[in-house]
């Protein structure tokens, strides 16, 4: 052997040895400080559980504006208690003695107390470590004390629908909806890490990194506290106003997808989800529920027409309070007509016999292209489980009645989340985007990763189209009231929406029942927000301008001042 090969394999058997040892120290800060609580736990035997592991699982994060982070569910550490049926010698002196510290009926109790043969049954849980000292100093015969862990959400039913919770599937806890159930295999801690063999656990994360299997580790999300507590605190107030039976509301940046707030009504306490009796309160209604939401659409027909030169802001034509199609006549909401009026006027006074006669202009085939190129029939691809797309079949009809209609909102549905990025489009200059609530993973072996969400489709409309509309739209805010809503140094730009409620079977509609919707991003030219709103019928009041402009311009007013958005006027 000559030097030179002597030298090689040294240099080769030390690089090696190099690597093993990085590796070693680097599991060595993992367990250490990484998993340090964990470790901790799994070490405390004296409260080891023996009928399951210890409960871990990753947290999630709200956002704040200047990228701070708050628990939004986390883990909490505390006790729990047991009884070992066989061993406890007074069966009803036990359950006064546990009493002050369960939740539990009497009569619950007293059949786990009974179950002989059964060596562990839970029946106290969430305590705090004074509790147990106390029941500790009671000395109750078949009574023990155990290590827990549950979920904890600090917000209580802050944004619960975007969060959802855990129950359990099986033997174990999986999220159920929400952000804990799509990102369910992230959050997710495999049992008994803390036993796995060293060295065993050294080579298996080397395999992991390098067949890129799942990781486990917390996620961040795009949700702004403050914000959402804004958005929830006018959305429930005008519920509470209007009695309207159900609620939404989105605020979302246009250019880029992210959600600073969403929330769905009636809500629920995400610590006491047990609690609710009716389960449909789970569901989000933002992303599983169509509706049909009248005016709010008409900007989208509008813009398409524009778009394609068919007609302009100051096209005018003859308004007769009512057009016939098909040998059914559509009505304007009040049944009066303006004469000759200009497409401007259409959008101040929401005319529908101005859309029909826009979508005429436009034509059936650039109109169901256009609707189509909104996204308008496709799922958003957000990131919460269970969404579904709208309804526009109406769109393939034969019949001109159904076009008509549709021009101002009437025969389609959308979900609202599927409404907001179609909204966005005319927003942001003419692009697709995908709204999303994680912005980041934040893995438990150090390492973390930006989620990315490109534009979907760029040029739906031109970009000089986007701004006409924008014009037209804050012509509208201003017209509000005779232009009491009016801010000075700001543009706003907007539409309201008022739509009857589809029956059931699908064959009509409720005479008396309604949804109120509302759209409005700002600064109208260069929006850093999209605000959309709707109410499901609410009670004793006709149209969205009175329900919903109050609680938006509040909105407004906050998301300006907190987020010191420059005038732009």
């Amino acid at each position: 052997m000559n030097l030179s090969s002597f030298q090689l394999r040294i240099r080769i058997v030390s690089l090696f040895v190099f690597i093993f040892a990085i590796v070693l120290i680097s599991k060595l800060f993992f367990v250490q400080i990484i998993h340090k609580n964990l470790y901790t736990e799994k070490a405390d035997r004296q409260y080891a559980t023996p009928a399951s592991n210890i409960f871990d699982r990753g947290s999630i994060f709200f956002t704040t504006k200047d990228s701070s982070l708050v628990a939004a569910g986390t883990v909490s550490s505390g006790f729990k208690v047991a009884i070992k049926a066989k061993d406890i010698t007074d069966i009803e002196g036990t359950y006064k003695m546990l009493d002050p510290y369960m939740e539990m009926d009497h009569d619950t109790f007293i059949a786990k107390a009974n179950k002989k043969s059964d060596p562990y049954e839970e029946v106290a849980f969430h305590l705090t470590k004074e509790q147990v000292s106390e029941i500790d100093n009671l000395k109750i015969p078949g009574v023990s004390i155990y290590k827990d862990n549950w979920r904890f959400y600090p917000g209580g039913d802050l944004a619960s629908h975007v969060l959802g919770f855990l129950a359990y599937k099986g033997d174990d806890k999986v999220g159920q909806y929400g952000l804990e159930r799509f990102y369910n295999s992230t959050l997710s801690k495999p049992k008994d890490v803390a036993y796995v063999n060293f060295f065993a656990e050294v080579f298996s994360s080397i395999k992991d990194t390098i067949s890129n299997t799942q990781k486990q580790g917390d996620i961040v999300t795009t949700i702004e506290p403050n914000t959402e507590h804004t958005l929830e605190s006018e959305l429930s107030a005008a519920v509470e106003k209007w009695g309207a039976d159900e609620a939404g509301g989105i605020i979302m940046n246009p250019q880029t997808g992210e959600i600073y707030a969403m929330t769905g009504f009636p809500n629920f306490d995400l610590n006491k989800f047990n609690e609710v009796s009716d389960v449909s309160v789970f569901r989000n209604i933002m992303v599983e529920d169509v509706l049909e939401f009248g005016s709010v659409i008409k900007p989208l027909v509008m813009s398409a027409a524009i778009d394609t030169g068919a007609v302009t802001p100051n096209t005018t034509y003859l308004d007769k309070g009512f057009v016939t199609v098909n040998k059914k006549d559509i009505y304007n909401f009040d049944k009066k007509g303006r004469g000759v009026v200009n497409l401007q006027t259409v959008l101040d006074q929401s005319l529908n016999t101005g859309m029909v006669f826009t979508e005429s202009k436009l034509g059936h085939d650039k109109f169901r292209s256009y609707m189509k190129s909104y996204g308008i029939g496709e799922k958003t691809g957000i990131d919460l489980p269970n969404e579904t797309s709208g309804l526009i079949k109406n769109l393939e009809s034969p019949r001109d009645i159904e076009y008509a209609n549709a021009s101002f909102g009437q025969g389609i549905a959308l979900t609202p989340i599927e409404a907001v990025r179609a909204f966005s489009v005319i927003a942001n200059g003419g692009n697709m985007i995908t709204p999303h609530l994680v912005k980041q993973i934040r893995y438990d072996d150090g390492t973390s990763k930006m989620m990315e969400y490109p534009i979907v489709r760029s040029g739906i409309i031109k970009k000089e189209t986007t701004e006409t509309i924008s014009r037209m739209l804050v012509h509208v805010f201003e017209s509000y009231d005779g232009g009491s809503h009016k801010m000075e140094n700001y543009s706003i730009a907007s539409k309201t929406g008022t739509a009857q409620v589809a029956l059931e079977n699908g064959k009509g509609y409720y005479p008396d029942r309604h949804t109120h919707s509302f759209f409005g991003y700002f600064p109208a030219y260069d929006p850093q927000f999209i605000v959309f709103l709707f109410l499901k019928n609410p009670k004793e009041v006709k149209y969205a301008s009175q329900t919903l402009i109050p609680p938006f311009i509040n909105i407004t007013k906050f998301l300006l001042n907190y987020y010191n958005v420059p005038p732009d006027r």
